[in-house]
This record gives C-alpha cells, structure tokens and sequence, in this order.
C-alpha cells in the first residue's frame, strides 16, 4: 500500500497539528520571507559530512587514545564506534531521504516521537555548535602560535571569526562550495598522510623498517591510569571508545543541509551511502598507521596542549628526521578548524532556524534573506562566536569557556540517542500505518534492530564516559560536572517542556509521512559523457 492512503483528512481531524505541530511546516509552506533554498549540490553535501566527521580528533585526538588504550584496543575501538556510526547514518537517511525537511533530525523528533524530545534536542544540539565555534575559532589562534607568538591570540581571533561570518554571509551556495574546498583539503591530506605513514612504516626513509613493532613492544594494550591487570586494560578500551565516539560528532550535518540540497530523495542516499563508509575507512587507516609509527608509552602524546606537537603524525614525522613537514601538518591543522568554524556557524544558525519554525523558538528568528539566510539565527551565531575571546582568557574566564566546550562532547552523544529513538518511532509508525517501505528513497540495511544496538551503546558510553572520576584518588568535580551535567540538564529539559505544554508521545497513527515527502520536483539526472564525469559522479 503506497503513503498515499495515509494521512487522510479524517486522520487529520483527529490530530489538527499533524503539519504544524508534529515536523513543523515544510519550507515551501512558508512565507517566502522564511524560506531556506535548495542551491547544495550532492558534492556540497557529501563533503559537508566528512568535513563535519573529521578534524583535528582524526589528527590530535588519535594520539591520546593510543596513549590510554593502546594499539590494538585504538585499532578495535574506533572501528567498533565506526560501524555503529555507519548505522547512525543508515537509520538517519531512511528518514531525511524521506523528509528532507527544515531542522532535518530535530524537526523529525517532533514528528515521530514527541515535542519534548524535538525541543530537549534542538536546543542541546544549538548549544553544542555555538559552543563548538567559539572553540575552533580559539583552536585556530592556537595553531597559528606555532609560528608566531608576537600578534595577540585575540587578533587572529577576530581576524578568524570575520572570514568565517563572511563565508556563510554568502548564503548556503557560497558556503557549500567553500566547505568543499575546504574539505577537499582536508582529505588530501589525510590520504597524503597515509601514504606518508605508509612509507615511514616501511623504512623508505630511514632505512629501518618498522612494522608492527610497537604493537610488540611495549604491547597490544595499555594499562589505562597505571590500573594493574584486565582491569587497566578494560578501562583502556572504555576510554579509546569514548576519544572514537566524540571524533566522529558532525557526521550527522547532512541532516540539516537537507533542506537546503537539490534533489534530495535521489542525492542524500547516495551521499549517506557514501560518506559513512569513506569517514570509518579514513579513520581506520588512520588509526592502523598510527599505531605501527608511535608507541604508546610515547610521553608526548600525553601533552596537555592541543597542538600540532602532540600528533602522532609529527611525532612520527620528527622522529624519522624530516625537517619542514610539521609546519605543512601545522597549516592543515589550521585549515582544518576554520572549516569546522564554518560549518559550525551554518550547523548552528540552521538549529536555531529549525527551532523557530517548529515553535520552540521565537518566530521571527525564522527569517530569511533574499538568498536565503536565516539572518537573525545567522547573527547569533556569530554572537556566540565572540565567546572565542573568552576561551583566549588566562583568567577564570578562560576556566569558565573550558568547562562549557568539554560539556559539548556529551551532548553530541545524546542527540546520536535522540536519532536512533527517532528512527525506531518512525518504522513503529510505518507498521501501524501499513506503509510500504519499498517506495522510500533509501531503506537502512541494519533496521529497527541496529538502531536499537546504536540506542543502547550511546546510553551506555554517556554513562560510562566520565567513569575515571570514579577511579581511586581520581576524583575531580570540573570532570565530574562537565561529563554529566548534560546528562541532568537534558532530562530536566525535557521533564520541563512536557509539564509545561502537556505534550505526549505522538501516536503511531497519527504519525505524518507525507508533509515534505515531496519537497521539490526532483530534476532529471544528465547521464555522465565520458570517463572523467563517470569517475567524478562516483567519487561524489
């Protein structure tokens, strides 16, 4: 039975707010002075993806999990968070392929499973990208110290923080086009970095060849905080899974780009399809190099600054001998936070936009330029941006900012949560409804019943991922606060907004599968002319 049939006016009287009230309004039901524009080819938005998914965690972040779990327990634990990312996407594109609607996973909260949900995540997931920018703008200062200490951090600062507004000022086609450069950079140099890691492993270079020796000597694993025994070794692996969880954030930005992209029934499958697989792949490799070049008992790799000197690639890259190259990995570093500014800022002011049009923020921030900015959301973002010049505090300013961009991680993992919840409302909705789900886009191959896996495990690592304040003489309240304060403040949100508004959970058949189904006609893909647009149609 086609979702024709479904929603019908007498279902619609039964529950008057199924297009306002559950999803909020389809961008084309707005008045033409709210409405976003769907300018983001299917480049634009693949490459958002992987430049949301890999940044300076890829390159910094890899350091430290070898460090507290090492080689093997690195190698397993972000492939093990890598398939159950690769199942995050599959249960989000069945949806968004669907519904490519304004406030992509938060909107459908709203729809398929209850308002308090889409208002607990909408605003957690606001707060952690305008938290998330102030701190790359902060990071992008930091890496520019590497060469020079003489200009004051908050210049670079500001300098950062005006070609970022500039870059979104252009609206979403100037951005995604931007972003893909961006990102284009951003993969050539990881691929380049491979080889590179490759080649030193080898002993192209030095002459001697390493191999595996590391995993060897000092070992597979590492006794996490000096814990003897299995349960050093378990603790190791519940802190690599908890560094590959919070790397791997941003993998969802598809989501909001939705209803901005061309054609997106046919263009966000293939996208999904193809991002999750190259993101686990580049991290993987990644981290396989990573732990054939540098060992785990590496001092430092445990640098409490997060520069460019405690990469594994430059530790690996000094110790073969090679001068210049750590200023080249330095400035890919560098390109690498500006452009997870960028996307910061369009991720965030899209949120908040999603959030007006759904009611759970003032209505007028739902305006829009001629080119389709959402200018009041877009101007807030840049607002939270000057939090930047906080995070350059040496004060308790700058101990304040801390507390809040750690705080960030977290909720990352509670909207992962949120849209695998989501998802498994959607198909309970899709049954009672007798929908048929051979008409949908894109169907996920791991179903109701990898959402449920997906569900269960970020439940489990946002209750676990704090786990070293418990451990003995470990006790830190800053640590303590940052791991669950999230956690209580999202609860409380959420109780919060149901008392208040007395909204329930929306009802299986009631859900509305048809509002944005058909956001725009889609246009008739050319077919490639030669071998060199057969090549490019792939890669992208």
């Amino acid at each position: 039975m086609g979702h024709k049939n479904y929603n019908t006016d007498a279902e619609k009287a039964i529950s008057p707010g199924i297009a306002s009230s559950h999803g909020g309004a389809e961008s084309s039901d707005l008045p033409a002075a709210h409405q976003l524009h769907r300018q983001l080819q299917n480049r634009h938005v693949a490459m958002i993806s992987i430049g949301g998914a890999i940044g300076t965690g890829l390159f910094i972040g890899t350091g430290s999990a070898l460090a507290n779990g090492g080689p093997f327990t690195l190698v397993f634990g972000y492939s093990l968070m890598g398939l159950m990312v690769w199942t995050l996407m599959c249960s989000l594109g069945e949806m968004i392929a669907h519904l490519p609607i304004p406030g992509g996973h938060l909107a459908l909260a709203d729809r398929f499973f209850s308002p308090s949900l889409s208002f607990t995540l909408g605003w957690s997931y606001w707060y952690l990208w305008s938290i998330t920018l102030p701190t790359e703008l902060s990071a992008s200062a930091l890496f520019v110290g590497f060469w020079t200490v003489k200009v004051n951090m908050a210049i670079w600062i500001f300098i950062f923080l005006l070609i970022v507004a500039l870059i979104n000022l252009g609206g979403v086609r100037f951005y995604g086009e931007m972003e893909f450069w961006f990102s284009s950079v951003k993969v050539i140099t990881i691929v380049a970095v491979i080889i590179l890691g490759l080649v030193l492993d080898l002993g192209a270079v030095t002459g001697d060849m390493i191999g595996f020796r590391y995993w060897k000597n000092p070992g597979l694993f590492a006794q996490y905080a000096d814990v003897p025994g299995a349960a050093g070794r378990f603790l190791g692996f519940l802190s690599v899974l908890v560094s590959a969880a919070f790397a791997y954030v941003g993998v969802e930005m598809p989501a909001i780009a939705a209803a901005e992209a061309k054609n997106p029934r046919r263009n966000l499958p293939r996208a999904i399809k193809r991002v999750a697989g190259r993101v686990l792949g580049f991290y993987v490799l990644s981290t396989i190099i990573v732990s054939m070049l540098v060992p785990s008992n590496e001092p430092r790799l445990r640098l409490t600054t997060a520069t460019g000197a405690k990469s594994p690639f430059v530790i690996a890259i000094h110790n073969a001998g090679i001068k210049g190259l750590s200023s080249v990995i330095n400035g890919a570093l560098l390109s690498f936070t500006l452009s997870a500014a960028s996307s910061d800022l369009y991720i965030s002011s899209r949120s908040l936009y999603g959030l007006s049009i759904t009611g759970n923020a003032p209505r007028f921030l739902a305006k829009t330029t001629r080119n389709g900015l959402p200018i009041y959301c877009y101007i807030i973002g840049i607002m939270m941006g000057t939090l930047a010049f906080m995070a350059a505090s040496h004060g308790k300013a700058g101990i304040v900012f801390g507390y809040l961009a750690n705080m960030t991680s977290v909720t990352g993992l509670m909207s992962w949560a949120g849209i695998f919840i989501t998802y498994i409302r959607f198909r309970d909705g899709m049954e009672v409804q007798g929908f048929d789900r051979a008409q949908l886009p894109y169907q996920s191959p791991v179903g109701v019943t990898g959402a449920w896996c997906g569900f269960i495990s970020c439940v489990i690592i946002t209750i676990l991922n704090g786990f070293r304040v418990f451990l003995k003489d470990k006790w830190d309240v800053a640590t303590f606060i940052t791991c669950y304060f999230p956690v209580a403040a999202f609860i409380l949100l959420f109780g919060a907004h149901r008392w208040w508004t007395k909204a329930g959970m929306v009802e299986a058949r009631h859900m509305d599968f048809v509002t944005g189904s058909d956001a725009d006609a889609e246009e008739e893909e050319i077919p490639p002319k030669n071998w060199v647009e057969k090549v490019w149609r792939a890669l992208m």
